[in-house]
This record gives C-alpha cells, structure tokens and sequence, in this order.
C-alpha cells in the first residue's frame, strides 16, 4: 500500500458536518494527528443545531480534538436539508467566499442518512481545488461499505477519541449505538484494510497526484 502525505507548511482544514457530532464521529482521530503538525487551523461548521439544546456541544466539542479551532453553527432544518437544499447551498457558497481550505473533510455522497448525503454531495460542487475527503457514521441503515483512502493510528489516539466523544456528546451516551465497541471496532476493521492498529476511513473521487520530476523532464 503506498502512502500519500500531505504538503509540508500551513494547512488550512474545513470540518463539515450536518449535525453536532458528525464530525467528530467521522474523522475525530484524524483531526487530534492533525493537531500535532505545527502550522495547521481548523474551522468546524454544523448545519443544525444552533438555538437548541446540543449548541453548547457543537461549538465545545471540535476545540477538544483541535485547540484554537473554530465553530460555526447554523439552525437549518435536522433531519430536513434536502427541503431546504437553497439555505443549504447558500450556506456553503458563503463559506466559499470566506474560506480557502486545502483540505475539506465532509459526509459521504452515499450516506444513508439524507442530510449527510446532501452536504457531501454538494462539497465537491463549492470547493473544486481543495481535498475533498467524505468520512464514514456508523449508524442503523448498515451503508458502510469500500473506502479509498486511511489515516491510521495508534490505539493511544484511538481510546484520546472515545474519551473526547463521551465528554462531549452527553446528550448522546444513553443511544444504545453509542459505545466504545461501534466506534473503536469500525476503527480497528479500517485498520486491518491499511494494517494500521487501527484507521479512519474517508472517500476520494478526485485526488490531484504532483509527482517531482523524473531524469530529463523539467522542474
């Protein structure tokens, strides 16, 4: 299996998520190896949630896994973005305009869930020169499926995220799905995919490969 790394320097990431924990669920492991690389700011946006009780959650959680992030959350519909998929679009559109990240961390397009199924399907549409990498949520409907792409971990930063998960998410520890075993286990099968102790697992559709040049070709 071939590693890929991420460009050395600043590194501006952009978190999207549908709803308070998503993005922590998705890729919390990956955002606490991120916040060991000097340089890089996070900026974490949630579509629903603002005004209701799990606000507090939304906006305390990602500087948990990333100190100094920033949150955004806004009140469209839960359980409704594609009703409202104009507010959804615009929403993002204005966060175009204010942000460049190189990287995007989003829902999958194929996400059982419908509103995690339009954010990512509309992420590629407003940021088309960044890494788009869609994570994956256990969740009831059973659509997990092929990933393209791991970051692997150590079971240090495996257990650092199911720690920050139940201390963040309070709302969310009687839900008879949310366990140590749903999270750290779908961690430990992507990790058997990449043999990494255990993994996050993301999908790709476009990756831009800058291969340094071989003998005789120009710099």
């Amino acid at each position: 299996m071939l590693g890929l790394r991420l460009p050395d320097g600043p590194l501006e990431v952009l978190c999207l998520g549908a709803h308070p924990d998503d993005v922590e669920i998705g890729c919390g492991a990956t955002l606490l190896r991120l916040a060991r690389r000097p340089g890089v700011r996070v900026r974490g946006v949630v579509l629903t949630g603002a005004g209701g009780p799990r606000e507090a959650e939304a906006r305390a959680a990602l500087p948990r896994f990333v100190p100094d992030a920033e949150v955004e959350v806004h009140d469209l519909p839960d359980g409704r973005l594609p009703a409202a998929w104009a507010a959804v679009k615009e929403t993002l559109e204005d966060l175009a305009r204010r942000t460049a990240p190189d990287v995007v961390l989003a829902p999958r397009t194929d996400d059982a869930h419908q509103d995690h199924r339009l954010v990512g399907g509309l992420v590629p549409t407003v940021w088309r020169d960044a890494l788009v990498l869609h994570y994956e949520i256990p969740k009831w409907d059973g659509d997990l499926g092929p990933m393209s792409h791991y970051v692997g971990v150590d079971a240090t930063t495996m257990r650092r995220k199911l720690e920050l998960l139940d201390a963040s998410f309070p709302s969310q520890l009687a839900r008879d799905w949310w366990d140590a075993e749903t999270f750290g286990g779908l961690m430990r099968l992507r990790g058997i995919e990449c043999r990494a102790p255990y993994a996050e697992a993301f999908r790709a559709a476009k990756v831009l490969l800058d291969l340094a040049p071989g003998p005789g070709e120009g710099t």
